[in-house]
């Protein structure tokens, strides 16, 4: 795809979806369905970021993402994709596995991975890997993509979130009020992560001619584990981090949080999507917030150097301190 095709699929992409179930009827927490165990084997596959993760491929043939070890990430990711998608946002599925165990994986598969990129060793792992051999690992998170097409350019994968400012709802792209209702979201959630490769642009039409535009692009969040808090799963500082950067202007920035809040930026959001946003998180019950933090273990120890924790209460707390923030005040300017 050239870089013009890509602007224009930008141009007409939407950001949001009516969820399926109404979000006051929304489950937010693990389903019932979720397997408490899993199985996979091993696939290699290139590294990239800093979380441990790999690759395995299930009996049924599914590839799956799983990131593994204790660390602030992998909860913050299962709650805000469960989150995201609720409310009609475009995201992975993440869910928590108690113990998943891998046939074919070296006992550290990340740093095995990273080692063998860096001295191009690929192919003598591949053929020392033992595929009756097993590697369990406890409470990971197993991503499964949500089901579109890439679409990618010349020029790279992913959106930044300047790019927003692109869609023109005159050519078929979102209304204005469900991009700054993402805007909102992002920095309501501290997603301060969102380099492009963290976000995808998809087409979700299942025919799409090779050669043709994309007749329904659309935005979603891909890498979300860098929220609640500039430290990942971080009560205190998801609390003191700003919802607005200038109140009386409403307008947003995440400069203060790491990266100066990556490709966000500095951006004025509007009545219409404050109200849409608000609107839905206000119909969040404390029952279906206190299932998504129990459910994504936020009130268990993760990190290897912080074993501190909080009450699920904690967190539903400053969730609705937060959105008080978000609903409180005059209105911002109509358009």
């Amino acid at each position: 795809m050239s870089p013009e095709e890509r602007a224009d699929a930008i141009a007409r992409a939407h950001v949001w979806r009516a969820p399926t179930v109404p979000v006051a009827r929304a489950s937010l927490g693990r389903d019932a369905a979720a397997p408490a165990r899993m199985e996979c084997r091993f696939k290699i596959a290139d590294t990239s970021g800093t979380t441990p993760k790999f690759q395995c491929v299930l009996e049924s043939g599914a590839e799956i993402r799983t990131k593994y070890s204790h660390v602030p990430e992998i909860p913050a990711e299962a709650a805000a994709t469960r989150l995201l998608a609720a409310l009609g946002f475009g995201a992975d599925r993440v869910t928590l596995v108690e113990r998943l165990r891998c046939y074919g994986c070296p006992p550290a598969p990340f740093f095995t991975m990273r080692v063998a990129d860096a001295t191009r060793t690929q192919p003598v792992v591949e053929r020392v890997l033992d595929p009756e051999k097993y590697e369990e690992f406890e409470w990971v998170a197993v991503e499964q993509k949500f089901e579109a097409r890439p679409i990618e350019s010349q020029a790279g994968k992913g959106w930044g979130f300047f790019e927003l400012d692109r869609i023109d709802d005159a050519k078929g792209g979102a209304p204005r009020a469900h991009v700054d209702a993402l805007r909102l979201l992002a920095v309501f959630l501290a997603h301060w992560d969102n380099k492009a490769e963290n976000q995808r642009l998809v087409c979700l039409s299942r025919t799409w001619p090779e050669g043709t535009p994309c007749p329904e692009p659309f935005l979603l969040l891909q890498d979300v584990g860098a929220t609640f808090g500039p430290r990942k799963r971080d009560l205190e500082g998801w609390e003191r981090a700003p919802v607005w950067a200038d109140r009386a202007t409403c307008t947003l920035s995440m400069d203060a949080l790491p990266y100066g809040g990556g490709t966000f930026g500095s951006a004025r959001v509007f009545e219409p999507g404050r109200r849409f946003l608000v609107g839905m998180l206000e119909q969040l019950t404390d029952a279906q917030l206190t299932a998504l933090f129990a459910d994504a273990r936020f009130d268990q120890p993760h990190g290897m150097f912080t074993t501190r924790t909080h009450p699920v209460s904690e967190w539903v707390r400053v969730f609705r301190k937060r959105l008080k923030a978000l609903s409180e005040g005059p209105a911002c300017p109509a358009a």
